[in-house]
């Protein structure tokens, strides 16, 4: 009955259309993509490059891997998180030390403003790839207005450097996530400086509840339909839309069908869920009336 829904739009019955996309972690996933017709890449987790080698990739290396993605999405959007490596996702070269609140610690963006090698041979890949797709960049972590201002800067240098030598660059669309609150007191700032957010509802929910994710004895505890959780997400789609920038969901909660409606009356754009979920997903957007 799902694969009946495929090629069909992600409309309400009363005329809503909300884009569904799909989370990947490397290029091999992508035939999920296609086989679940999903509308683009919500979220391809760059970082998985890196922990899947036993040294830092080089710009080739990844170039290649983009240009792939971007190929065989034919056109469709690809958002590409830069590295969000640390906390729980380590790699031993890159010798990060050890933290006893890694979670909160020297991780994604804050690793890739103070180590701009590694951060330039990403976006140099990431602007040569774009000459072969739709291809957008997403920078995580980030609590600040001026942090996207230096990746910016960082972007624009990596772009330059491309042209002087005579490499193909494409353009790309520029966003961030919003995963800390943070970011969603600063939505309306951040969304002058950038075109779209996502919502990393997973570090949102664990940041809000000052709760870790990652210990099990506070699973009775983690609840990521709080309403604190709830609005923050409707405070950044409010804030983000007074500057004509969308916002997606790229957490587990975009896959909630519970939370489907909830997230349509609130205004969201996009809900990008793990390939298998595209459908479901699909589904339920159908069946809603939010007229009613």
């Amino acid at each position: 009955m799902l694969q009946e829904l495929k090629k069909k739009p992600n409309i309400t019955l009363d005329g809503t259309e909300i884009n569904v996309y799909a989370n990947i972690g490397n290029v091999s996933d992508t035939a999920m993509v296609l086989q679940n017709d999903a509308g683009g890449i919500g979220l391809f987790r760059s970082e998985f490059i890196y922990l899947n080698s036993e040294t830092f990739p080089t710009e080739d290396e990844q170039f290649a891997i983009y240009k792939r993605v971007a190929e065989v999405m034919g056109g469709k959007k690809v958002i590409i998180r830069t590295l969000d490596i640390g906390a729980d996702k380590q790699a031993d070269y890159f010798n990060l030390p050890k933290e006893d609140n890694p979670a909160l610690g020297y991780r994604a963006i804050r690793i890739c403003l103070q180590q701009h090698d590694i951060f330039k041979a990403q976006l140099r890949a990431l602007l040569r790839a774009a000459a072969y797709g739709k291809v957008s960049i997403m920078f995580p972590m980030i609590i600040s207005v001026r942090e996207v201002k230096d990746a910016k800067e960082v972007l624009e240098e990596c772009r330059k450097e491309l042209i002087a030598e005579d490499k193909e660059v494409g353009d790309v669309e520029i966003g961030i996530m919003i995963e800390t609150p943070a970011a969603v007191m600063l939505a309306e700032e951040l969304a002058e400086e950038v075109e779209f957010f996502s919502i990393g509802t997973n570090d949102l929910t664990q940041y809000t509840l000052a709760i870790d994710r990652q210990n099990p004895k506070l699973d009775p505890f983690y609840d990521p339909h709080h309403p604190a959780v709830l609005r923050m997400i409707e405070m950044t789609v409010k804030a983000a839309h007074k500057h004509d920038c969308w916002v997606g969901i790229c957490g587990e909660l975009g896959a909630d069908t519970a939370l489907t409606e909830t997230f349509l009356r609130m205004g969201l754009d996009e809900l990008s869920v793990n390939p298998g979920s595209v459908l479901t997903v699909r589904k339920q957007i159908r069946s809603l009336d939010l007229s009613k």
